[in-house]
């Protein structure tokens, strides 16, 4: 079913990097999440009138409220697709994060409201009150349990498609509605059986502290992105891979990715290069290398480049006895920007050290023994070091 209607209602489905098909899967997702949602809110509300139930009768809302995030979402897909203008240069691809966190604050308040009912119900709860179970309830539920597992489903794949965070946040409500659902569904079972309508009461605060969880998870990973995160080892490792495939180029160090938005990127780090090798040909590779990123990736780069001496061998010789003395106190530890200034008295050794976020020991205490444990090796070498976090 997914497939069918992708290759419907989205033209060039496999070009995804393409604003206007990721704009196509956001306003189908959108439109069949509003579609489906509102139906459920429908016979949901009848299902409750019908036996009673506040859990069945919350649940329906809860379904309004899904429906109203995906008019939020159909939205959001609407304002990034816009292009870049003056003001924002890189676009508007972060409404989607904007728009995951609205959806998640609906969310956490159809909770909050389902929690609160449900507290009051469990102290009002009548042990004797006559629970009415109808077949017709236990097939609308069901149906219902069905159509946002489908739901979820159908989001969670065109959310992987297109890597959008807001069908990723709309996939994650179905799912927890689905169990909400199915929750419902065996607590009406039981109050029919049993006869306690505390029941219903209870698992209407289950499910409560279920959307409260989903809610709060969907802004926390939204939050995250706005924040900003470190970036996905793959687009690391991509890049890395291209640049590897250019000799001329050493090592690479310092590399930011900035993220714009769902699959916009923009990122930058240094590269290594031989400082007596012809500027003009490096500086080609550079370019080079700036392209094949742009090209394979979609990611704009820009390279920095770092010359450094390789043939020198009293260079080797102090940068060997630099890694020594590093081995000594973090074997995590990595430099670059390398370079020494020999004097009469003594040598001065240059260089960024890059010390994982792992290690807590404080910039100012590293520093020093980085330099106590060169000392050791040799007492004319002093250090003059830069901290790196990351």
């Amino acid at each position: 079913m997914t497939k069918l209607l992708v290759k419907l209602f989205v033209k060039n489905p496999d070009k995804t990097s393409d604003p206007i098909v990721r704009k196509a899967y956001g306003t189908l997702s959108s439109i069949v999440g509003i579609i489906i949602n509102f139906l459920l809110a429908s016979i949901k509300l009848f299902a409750g009138i019908l036996s009673g139930s506040i859990a069945i009768t919350a649940d329906a809302f809860n379904n309004l409220s899904d429906a109203g995030s995906s008019v939020v979402t159909l939205i959001s897909f609407k304002l990034s697709a816009k292009p870049a203008d003056r003001d924002h240069p890189f676009g508007h691809a972060r409404m989607e994060y904007v728009s995951s966190m609205i959806v998640s604050f609906l969310i956490m308040l159809v909770g909050f409201e389902l929690l609160m009912d449900s507290v009051g119900s469990i102290f009002t709860a009548n042990s004797d009150s006559p629970s009415d179970l109808s077949l017709l309830t236990i097939i609308i539920l069901s149906i219902s349990i069905l159509m946002k597992l489908w739901l979820g489903v159908f989001n969670n794949k065109n959310a992987k498609a297109i890597g959008s965070e807001a069908l990723r946040a709309a996939s994650t409500d179905s799912f927890s509605d689905t169990i909400s659902t199915t929750a419902v569904l065996a607590s009406n079972v039981l109050v029919s059986l049993t006869g306690y309508t505390i029941i219903d009461a209870i698992v209407g605060l289950a499910v409560s502290v279920i959307i409260l969880i989903a809610g709060a998870k969907i802004l926390n990973e939204t939050k995250n992105a706005l924040l900003g995160e470190a970036p996905v080892k793959d687009i690391v490792d991509n890049i890395e891979k291209i640049v590897s495939e250019y000799p001329d180029i050493i090592g690479i160090h310092d590399m930011m990715v900035h993220n714009y938005g769902p699959r916009t990127y923009i990122a930058s780090f240094h590269a290594e290069v031989d400082g007596e090798d012809d500027i003009f040909r490096l500086h080609d590779t550079i370019d080079n290398v700036e392209r094949s990123i742009k090209d394979r990736l979609g990611i704009a780069c820009t390279i920095h480049m770092d010359p450094i001496v390789t043939n020198d061998e009293k260079t080797n010789e102090l940068r060997t006895l630099l890694d020594k003395a590093l081995k000594k106190i973090e074997t995590k530890l990595s430099i670059h920007d390398f370079r020494v200034v020999i004097g009469d008295t003594h040598t001065n050794l240059i260089f960024d050290v890059v010390v994982p976020f792992e290690c807590k020991e404080k910039d100012a205490t590293l520093v020093r023994s980085i330099c106590d444990s060169v000392a050791e090796e040799d007492p004319k070498c002093y250090c003059v070091i830069t901290v790196d976090r990351g």
